[in-house]
């Protein structure tokens, strides 16, 4: 029986001739995530308005009141999304339940004036009402943006499931003194497949948990039938700091700066 995939996909070519796949995130998927994210800010708003006008604009009177709450409505609604995407990875609360994460068309995490750009022109998509045109503009666009995600040059992507976090860290054998690769054939393995892995451990800081463990996991793939001798439960990122040390023939962990 013929298996059919649904979903939608942005494949990236990397600057190391690899290409990442990215599972971009649906209308349905981020409406539930605004969803959430609304009743959370609407929380804030009566909080806010609570502590205002009670007080009585903080001994303003009511015009002070009125002119304080409109200045903090507006911070909260913009800030609310800038604040959470430059700080925690680009995910909102609503994002970050939902498995999604704002990053940049490349596959970058997003940073300020991106968010900052993407979350200004919401105002235009809520028009009419509703969330009318941002939902529109998702739809008919190539990699489901809406009109801030085009100008800002950032897309909403599934986060990748599963992802251990202990491919991000340094492979035990290495940590334990044992010689990276030790016993591994790397005959096989030309200059420029070694050039390509040297380019990802130097570049993987730029790449956001989800993406970068897609990157490793499709190199190693490649290059994993290619060398004898690989311990067969080794997660790829750590196959990818070995290789590279006993390629380079220093018999030492892969630190940024050491070719």
């Amino acid at each position: 029986m013929t298996e059919f995939d649904y979903e939608d996909r942005l494949i990236i070519t990397t600057p190391e001739g690899v290409e990442l796949s990215l599972t971009l995130a649906g209308v349905g998927s981020r409406f539930v995530a605004a969803s959430i994210d609304a009743l959370i800010e609407a929380g804030l708003l009566v909080a806010l308005a609570l502590l205002v006008f009670l007080t009585g604009g903080f001994g303003t009177g009511a015009n002070g009141a009125a002119a304080i709450y409109g200045v903090a409505a507006f911070v909260t609604f913009w800030g609310y999304d800038v604040a959470f995407e430059v700080l925690a990875s680009g995910r909102t609360p609503g994002k970050r339940w939902n498995g999604l994460r704002v990053v940049r068309d490349g596959g970058q995490p997003i940073g300020l004036l991106a968010s900052a750009a993407r979350n200004l022109l919401r105002l235009v998509d809520w028009l009419p009402s509703g969330y009318l045109v941002g939902i529109i503009s998702i739809l008919v666009s190539a990699k489901n943006q809406r009109l801030g995600d085009i100008v800002a040059g950032t897309i909403v992507v599934r986060e990748l499931r599963g992802a251990p976090a202990a491919s991000l860290s340094p492979p035990a054998a290495t940590a334990a003194g044992v010689e990276p690769g030790r016993g591994w054939d790397l005959s096989a393995i030309t200059m420029e497949e070694l050039a390509t892995v040297r380019r990802f451990l130097e570049r993987r800081g730029e790449i956001e948990a989800g993406p970068r463990y897609e990157l490793a996991a499709t190199i190693a793939a490649r290059l994993r039938p290619k060398v004898a001798g690989v311990p067969e439960d080794i997660l790829p990122e750590p196959f990818l700091e070995q290789l590279a040390a006993a390629r380079g023939g220093r018999g030492e962990p892969y630190r940024r700066g050491s070719w």
